[in-house]
């Protein structure tokens, strides 16, 4: 009977833990899990990318570009030319940020809200992409009133607005595609005939090589108009280096701005010819919140 009752006891107890691992693999199944690091920064290249600093974090960029490498040995293939962005990026919240920048060209400020509509998730009633609502504005500050141009500008005629909407999917832990419906607005054109809203459709990717190193690129599609007449889609290759605290991004591309008022609607060089900008971002993050307690 003691013998019996062992191997009734085997069987009993083996059927128990299966029915254990079942039940947990079901319950981890429907647990709804929010998909990380669909990008490791908050630029692609030149394109915002639907992340945001963490709530209370800062995030120092620092964004540089060369001349193109078309102009030659005198330029010393565009190494003797130079424009600068420097921004600072903080998380309100996890999902609300601000930030403010500074550009070289046209001695220009900007600043911008982003906000993180909705998030990728996984398990139960699965979220399939990540959306991220982005404006800006933006001000130049270059003096006008010069012996080439004598009329100088009102504070109104020197503002620019771009609005985004960022909707993104991490497909796997090493492709994530994004894309970026955009409008932007200028409250003054110079020339009869140009657009003061010039609307384009933008994409971009990462793909992961190893743990910290990826492949990136981002184009913007101008949508009919005078400015996809004269001027060209700017396109951007790039590769992130993650290296502890800081991202490092690598890139190449056709456009010198840095902010969406220069990038989508006046992109004067033909990356297929040459008119390529080579140039870098570097990011570090500093966690504020805790030290401001």
């Amino acid at each position: 009977m003691l013998l019996a009752a062992c191997a009734l006891a085997h069987p009993a107890q083996a059927q128990t833990d299966l029915l254990s691992d079942l039940e947990k693999q079901t319950a981890d199944s429907t647990k709804r899990e929010v998909v990380a690091a669909t990008f490791k920064g908050t630029h692609i290249i030149n394109a915002q990318s639907i992340e945001t600093p963490g709530h209370g974090t800062l995030a120092f960029l620092i964004q540089h570009r060369f001349g193109t490498l078309n102009s030659g040995a005198y330029e010393f293939f565009g190494l003797d030319q130079a424009v600068l962005r420097l921004s600072f990026e903080y998380g309100l919240t996890d999902r609300l940020a601000v930030g403010v920048g500074r550009s070289s060209i046209d001695k220009t400020f900007d600043g911008f809200l982003k906000y993180k509509a909705l998030q990728q998730t996984t398990g139960s009633r699965a979220m399939p992409v990540s959306v991220t609502l982005f404006a800006s504005s933006a001000i130049t500050t270059l003096k006008f009133n010069t012996p080439a141009n004598t009329t100088e500008r009102s504070t109104a005629s020197r503002l620019d607005y771009a609005y985004q909407v960022l909707i993104a999917r991490k497909f796997s832990p090493s492709l994530s595609l994004q894309l970026m419906p955009t409008l932007i607005h200028r409250n003054y054109v110079p020339l009869d005939g140009m657009q003061n809203d010039v609307y384009s459709i933008g994409a971009g990717l990462r793909q992961k090589l190893t743990k910290r190193i990826a492949l990136t690129a981002d184009y913007f599609y101008l949508l009919p108009g005078y400015a996809a007449d004269n001027y060209y889609n700017a396109l951007g290759l790039g590769v992130d280096i993650e290296t502890g605290g800081h991202v490092f991004q690598l890139h190449v591309t056709n456009a010198q701005g840095m902010t969406e008022k220069f990038f989508v609607p006046q992109t004067n060089g033909n990356f297929f010819d040459g008119d390529i900008y080579f140039g870098f971002t570097v990011a570090r993050n500093f966690t504020v919140k805790s030290q401001l307690k």
